[in-house]
């Protein structure tokens, strides 16, 4: 069994206007197969038009596209038993 990956780098908050992209990035202690997950407030967050979702190595990306004034609140990253949030 793999060891937990741990957040290395937390996320940071981000300001954006109306329209622009706001990207988020954490960075893990390694690469990892356990189930990683990003969240607006309670809601799990799935990569579609609105939202782009990368996994390079390590590095875990969160793209909200075209933010309007309801996609501002908590965003978390979580994975295993660790999270960050901005």
């Amino acid at each position: 069994k793999e060891p937990a990956a741990t957040i290395v780098e937390m996320l940071k908050d981000v300001s954006s206007c109306e329209g622009e992209d706001a990207v988020f990035e954490c960075r893990l202690s390694q690469e990892t197969t356990q189930d990683a997950q990003w969240f607006l407030g309670d809601v799990p967050l799935q990569s579609n038009e609105m939202n782009e979702i990368r996994v390079q190595g390590t590095r875990h990306t969160l793209i909200l596209r075209k933010v309007t004034l309801e996609d501002s609140g908590p965003i978390s990253f979580r994975v295993g038993q660790h999270s960050s949030a901005a």
